[in-house]
């Protein structure tokens, strides 16, 4: 092996706690499959804290071996993804990456990878768009795990550039590749979690579950606001029964991030599925979870919601074995075929503009949370219920298409979403974008630095009455001597942030430099340190100033 990459996380932590997010499993395991499958020598990676290389390894695979290296240093150490060629980011905001890439080592110093995981928020969406105005170029990419999100995001860089053009004038802005790549799933690690027969015979006997019964399995955060309303769910299975005439069993596996709402989903649950044994697991226990994957029949996710926008839990249950019933939805539709793994249910949108009230205006001014936001959408999003029911009694009348169609998902995982697959790919895209930007010419920039963020003694120069520049003549004030320096060794006020100019003892050797000299420049303090100080020492003099130990007029 002899590739090498570069990932930002962070907060520097790649473990996977309680009440996560989707986007944080996608990250974790995302991660984790880089450094076993994607065939790297070396994963480097940049974070905001000091976080050793060797907890991160544990982190991701505990005492397992691996040829990979893994080290970590701070964000601001641009030589490391420089050195590696590319920098992959589990989210999709580029805009501060690129302004510090180009700042601290220049554009075309490596290339940039984001994944996004929604592009519902506005806020997110607006992220997502500065890539077309920051200094971003065809050697970097946005990841899109659905072909839904990518046409979606084809076609929202079009109307933003659109406007950009029309705004300024000019032609088009240049901006990242949209590249398709899917997630991945651990395939034989949830295979051997499901293929449990005595975990399997205990977990449904301690649901009441006989031998014949069926157990229909949603698994994912229990949120009506931002997944998906469940009251579809119920009638499906509802009705499915009464069909089949069998006796089913509805399992809701996940976590409640408003404990309060559970009794609103057994109210539904009693309201729309009277006649189901409905039950709610605590889907944060991982061993739980395991559990139900072995134990139940059929895999049911119709969800409704513009937050999802890829969905790990129906390549898990392909992984376990289930055949899956689920909504006609971005990318549900990616992942499973209909007829082979499963059903794809249609779903139906609202109309454009059919709004009564400015939504949008309400959440982006703080009136409505982004949860009320995307609950109303879903709240008029339709899942086809009778096709849903429909698909359910096929399953549940029929082993033998239970088992076929859960053989069929467990080809697919291997063939097709297996992080053994997929990571690859990501590697693959890194070896496309740096031979682009090694084929590319790049256009010396204007500025380093960002116009709107960038170094604040440039822009509030104004401010002071002048700046202290390599011409500048400085002296000492009168009276002063090395001893000035040591009175204020242990003041607390004084010595903050030390860390950002020279040391005490070069501020000693200045007022030797300068006490028997009447006054000099900037410049010539400068060159009497060596190069590698010479910028602590510029700042340094201003604080000496500050002190009242130099005179600068």
């Amino acid at each position: 092996m002899t590739s090498r990459l570069a990932i930002y996380s962070p907060n520097g932590r790649v473990g996977v706690g309680g009440n996560v997010f989707g986007k944080d499993i996608a990250n974790f395991e995302l991660f984790r499959a880089m450094v076993l499958h994607g065939g790297l020598s070396h994963v480097d990676f940049l974070t905001h804290t000091e976080t050793p290389g060797e907890e991160i390894r544990r982190a991701l695979i505990g005492d397992a071996t691996c040829a990979t290296e893994i080290t970590a240093a701070n964000i601001l150490s641009q030589h490391i993804p420089a050195a590696a060629g590319a920098m992959l980011r589990g989210a999709a905001r580029l805009e501060e990456l690129a302004w510090q890439r180009r700042r601290m080592v220049g554009d075309n110093a490596y290339s940039l990878m984001g994944l996004i995981h929604t592009t519902a928020p506005p806020a997110i969406r607006q992220d997502i768009a500065m890539a077309a105005i920051a200094p971003i170029h065809p050697w970097d990419a946005l990841i899109c795990t659905s072909p839904s999100v990518q046409t979606a995001m084809t076609v929202m860089f079009e109307e933003w550039g659109d406007y950009l053009g029309d705004r300024f004038g000019g032609p088009a802005r240049p901006g990242p590749q949209l590249s398709l790549i899917p997630l991945g799933v651990d395939g034989p690690a949830l295979s051997a979690i499901a293929d449990r027969p005595a975990v399997r015979a205990e977990t449904r006997a301690s649901l009441g579950l006989d031998e014949e019964d069926i157990l229909v399995l949603w698994v994912g955060r229990l949120s009506f606001f931002e997944k998906a309303f469940p009251q579809p769910m119920m009638k499906a299975v509802q009705e499915a029964a009464q069909a089949a005439g069998k006796v089913v069993h509805f399992a809701m596996a996940g976590w409640f991030p408003n404990p309060d709402d559970e009794g609103l989903y057994r109210q539904a649950a009693a309201l729309h599925a009277p006649n189901i044994i409905f039950h709610v697991v605590d889907g944060s226990d991982r061993e739980r979870l395991g559990a139900m994957w072995a134990s139940s029949d059929i895999f049911l996710s119709l969800v409704d919601n513009i937050q999802e926008t890829f969905g790990i839990t129906p390549l898990e249950a392909m992984a376990s074995g289930l055949p899956v019933v689920v909504s006609d939805w971005d990318g549900y539709r990616y992942t499973v075929r209909d007829g082979e793994e499963g059903f794809l249910i249609p779903s139906l949108g609202g109309p454009s503009e059919g709004l009564p009230a400015d939504l949008v205006g309400q959440h982006v001014f703080g009136l409505k949370s982004y949860q009320q936001y995307v609950g109303i959408i879903a709240q008029h999003t339709a899942i086809h219920v009778g096709r849903a029911a429909d698909a359910l009694r096929q399953l549940i009348v029929s082993p033998e298409l239970r088992r076929r169609m859960g053989e069929a998902g467990r080809r697919r995982i291997r063939e097709t979403f297996d992080w053994s697959v997929v990571a690859p790919q990501y590697t693959a895209l890194a070896e496309e974008l740096t031979a682009i930007r090694k084929a590319s010419t790049l256009v010396s920039p204007l500025s380093r630095l960002n116009p709107v963020k960038g170094d604040p003694f440039r822009d509030f120069a104004g401010f002071a009455s002048m700046t202290l520049s390599l011409e500048t003549r400085v002296r000492l004030a009168s009276g002063v001597t090395a001893a000035n320096l040591d009175l204020i060794r242990n003041s607390q006020l004084d010595m903050f942030a030390a860390n950002w100019r020279c040391t005490l003892d070069e501020a000693q050797q200045v007022i030797a430099l300068l006490t028997d000299s009447q006054a000099m420049t900037v410049k010539a303090v400068l060159l009497a340190f060596p190069q590698a100080r010479r910028r602590l020492l510029h700042l340094g003099l201003v604080w000496m100033a500050k002190q009242g130990l130099l005179d600068w007029l």
